[in-house]
């Protein structure tokens, strides 16, 4: 029973872990970055694919028509958050990205509140004024280095809204199909869309080096199956607000693999405005979790 209960919880550390290098991977990936998005996703649906046919195949072969248009939705906004997330990291920092891409939980909460009429509750609204200012705050020092930074800044906010999308038509899907069919199906009409999109930019598909192939491969598995295949484990024995207090600490571990790996250090401001919206999200989660599942960040 023991080993149970800290099961998850030790699972949910290697997940947090394991999300955390995906800013670094990308920055490390040699390639433009909607294409790094591209084959993430693409060597995911090549890895599940086995398992999908053996054990999934006829879950698949029933899904409706309206699944599988809340489907396509949810999938090509999931590749548009890659696309700006991705692409936030080229012009701003790992921990103003990631920080600014965690605020994903206030703007499903605003979602909710446009699109399915949930109310806000006085937590909520001072939560989100809190983040609100951490993210003034860093984006105001790293105007002060480079307006590149903000532009990255305003990327990385933006990718968060577009993750918000994919969850918002996701939600119902979710309820009528099982875990593994639902993200085949979503990260496959992502590739198909990212595709269409690298196609569209002329973007090359081959001629990277070895190691940015390997990063490419390392995306699809470390922050894909050891990150959020570990924390949809764990939410069998834990909440969901729980396993989101524990994404937000994947910008501390991004900062700290950026410093090793990048040589890239965090600014006062940065430090400064990321402590206070993690502060914001966590009063968020606390004032949220009896009213609302707090969904999952796909990073």
């Amino acid at each position: 029973m023991e080993q149970r209960q800290v099961a998850p919880y030790i699972a949910i550390t290697i997940g947090v872990l394991a999300v955390s290098t995906s800013a670094i991977f990308v920055r490390l990936a040699d390639a433009p970055s909607s294409i790094v998005a591209l084959y993430r996703l693409v060597f995911a649906v090549l890895l599940m694919l086995p398992l999908v046919l053996i054990k999934f195949r006829h879950e698949l072969g029933n899904i409706s028509k309206r699944d599988l248009l809340l489907s396509t939705a949810s999938g090509i906004f999931l590749a548009l958050h890659f696309i700006l997330w991705f692409e936030s990291l080229n012009h701003t920092s790992v921990a103003s990205s990631v920080v600014l891409v965690t605020t994903q939980p206030i703007w499903a909460f605003i979602g909710g509140y446009l699109f399915f009429k949930e109310r806000f509750t006085s937590g909520g609204v001072i939560s989100l004024v809190i983040a609100f200012v951490g993210s003034v705050i860093i984006s105001w020092g790293d105007f002060q280095i480079s307006g590149m930074a903000l532009f990255g800044n305003f990327l990385a906010l933006m990718g968060a809204i577009a993750v918000t999308g994919y969850f918002l038509f996701g939600q119902t899907v979710r309820q009528r199909l099982t875990l593994i069919p639902y993200t085949f199906i979503v990260y496959g009409i992502s590739s198909i869309t990212l595709i269409i999109y690298n196609l569209i930019l002329n973007e090359p598909f081959t001629g990277y080096t070895t190691d940015t192939w390997l990063y490419f491969l390392a995306l699809a598995i470390i922050p894909t199956f050891f990150g959020h295949t570990l924390f949809n484990w764990a939410i069998k024995w834990v909440n969901a607000s729980t396993i989101t207090m524990g994404i937000l600490f994947e910008p501390v571990g991004a900062s700290i693999l950026a410093f090793f790996l990048l040589d890239e250090l965090v600014t006062w401001s940065q430090f400064l405005g990321g402590v206070i919206v993690i502060f914001g999200l966590i009063l968020f989660i606390f004032s949220t979790s009896k009213k609302k599942k707090v969904k999952v960040l796909d990073n």
